[in-house]
């Protein structure tokens, strides 16, 4: 239960002014389909999140020792640095849609977060409770 709870609210915070909720706002704005958005959304960041503590546990499994707890603790240090540097996106850039709004979505969200704050969070999440699916569930 607690690797549910930490992950709910780590990715929680993370997720607060992210880049993911204006691609959301430009999704909606661009289909008006919200049904479609929203499971895009939904699987992109399950598939997203499952890799991500995937890839996490398995570092864990491999990685034991103190200095693990020690590497643990400085990406949770640099991924709350890396929330305070707010995300741009350049007003020039549109994206070419020539997908429904449901691969559309699920195409550019996944996409986009490869190597997001959450995704990184995720990573360490799973390398410190190597519970995959718990994991995955609570950030998602």
């Amino acid at each position: 239960m607690e690797a549910l709870l930490t992950s709910t609210l780590v990715v929680a915070l993370a997720e607060i002014g992210d880049k993911t909720q204006l691609l959301a706002i430009l999704l909606a704005v661009q289909f008006r389909k919200p049904l479609a958005i929203i499971a895009g959304i939904f699987a992109a960041t399950i598939a997203n999140h499952f890799l991500a503590a995937l890839i996490g546990s398995q570092a864990a499994a491999f990685l034991e020792g103190d200095w693990f707890r020690y590497l643990i603790a400085a990406s949770f240090l640099l991924m709350a640095a890396w929330t305070l540097i707010p995300d741009k996106l350049d007003e020039d850039e549109r994206p070419r849609m020539r997908n429904g709004a449901f691969l559309t979505t699920l195409i550019t969200f996944f996409l986009v977060e490869m190597g997001d704050k959450t995704q990184v969070a995720t990573i360490a999440l799973g390398a410190q409770f190597e519970q995959v699916a718990l994991v995955t569930l609570g950030t998602t």
